[in-house]
């Protein structure tokens, strides 16, 4: 009987620190969402104040389709923004310049002989 107890006992135990585990783990996962979900509002922030609205309703529409050419284009611009290069907004003619380099870049050429 004694050897029940303690084998329920230790049950009981193991049980507890997963559930602790486990608690931590989702705790640990909700709070880098949240770091995720301001880091991607304070990157929205900083590309309002240095795209014209066309050109931020272009770039969404971008990001619909082609998410990784949206991210490059935003971490261009949040660069240059960030070291003082950019001291005007950009249109939505100058931001369709940028994603045809870019697209360029990319496209690879396929030749028939």
């Amino acid at each position: 009987m004694s050897s029940d107890r303690e084998l329920e006992e230790l049950r009981r135990r193991r049980l507890m620190e997963l559930q602790k585990e486990s608690m931590t783990s989702e705790e640990n996962a909700r709070r880098e969402e949240e770091e995720r979900r301001v880091a991607q509002k304070e990157r929205q922030e900083i590309l309002k104040k240095f795209l014209t609205p066309e050109a931020v309703q272009r770039l969404a529409n971008i990001r619909l389709a082609r998410p990784e050419v949206a991210e490059n284009v935003e971490n261009q611009i949040l660069s240059i923004a960030q070291s003082g290069r950019l001291n005007r907004m950009i249109t939505d003619n100058e931001l369709k310049s940028i994603l045809v380099r870019i697209t360029e870049k990319r496209e690879t050429k396929i030749e028939r002989r």
